[in-house]
């Protein structure tokens, strides 16, 4: 059986703007490989409802799983919640399990329960919740779509939480190989290497230091077995590497 598919929606102006870094998708599709997830695409958009709508909908519909992040705070422009809710034709409004347990939260800490931090307990019609252990405010699954948080701990706690609840399938092995060698040089070896072992993909990654050229040739697969057959023939081609 192929592994599942699924994609990655970044939501939010200032990853576009330049103010923010991003690493969210960065770090989960690290976790989607582990758990044997084949992420096909990762796209950043800014926060427009219509554009929001639109990425749900052609992403949901192409992959098993659409994992998004940023949004659903508490603030005006946070408007991921709203725009997925559309997305699927649902409705969405204050849940009594989420108030329940941002109050907790709250409480516990002193803190005043505002209208604006009651925003972050609006959940489209029969999604399910991401627990938050560290902000307390819930993310929520709907359908196919896993709606996280854009504050990085907090993103990384939810996926923590979200993907053993996911069914995967054979985590994507890979093995490195390191060449002072420039990328066009081998590239004739490696294109046939490619062709021999056609259940292995070869990446060819090349860098400098010092300013000399170097090239990092990496195989992956999902068997092991494949894996070592095609990995004995890369360092057999090129044994000058390491």
């Amino acid at each position: 059986m192929p592994n599942p598919t699924c994609a990655i929606l970044i939501i939010g102006d200032e990853i576009l703007t330049g103010r923010t870094r991003e690493g969210n998708a960065h770090h989960l599709a690290g976790e989607l490989v582990k758990a044997g997830f084949d992420l096909r695409q990762i796209r950043v958009i800014s926060d427009d409802h219509p554009t929001i709508v639109a990425a749900v909908r052609e992403l949901s519909a192409a992959h098993d799983h659409l994992f998004t992040s940023g949004g659903i705070g508490p603030t005006h422009d946070d408007i991921t919640a709203d725009a997925v809710a559309e997305a699927f034709g649902r409705k969405i409004g204050v849940r009594a399990d989420a108030r329940t347990i941002l109050a907790a939260h709250y409480a516990a800490r002193g803190v005043e329960f505002t209208e604006a931090r009651l925003r972050m307990a609006r959940i489209p019609d029969g999604a399910s919740l991401i627990d938050n252990p560290v902000s307390g405010a819930p993310g929520f699954s709907v359908e196919n779509c896993h709606v996280m948080a854009g504050v990085p701990n907090i993103f990384q706690a939810m996926v923590a939480g979200l993907l053993p609840r996911l069914a995967g399938g054979q985590p994507l092995l890979s093995r490195n190989w390191q060449m002072m060698v420039a990328e066009a040089a081998i590239a004739d070896a490696l294109r046939a290497l490619a062709e021999a072992h056609p259940d292995v993909s070869f990446g060819s990654y090349p860098f400098v230091t010092e300013g000399q050229y170097g090239t990092n040739l990496v195989a992956r697969a999902t068997d092991p077995a494949a894996l070592d057959a095609a990995f004995a023939a890369l360092q057999a081609a090129f044994p000058e590497g390491r």
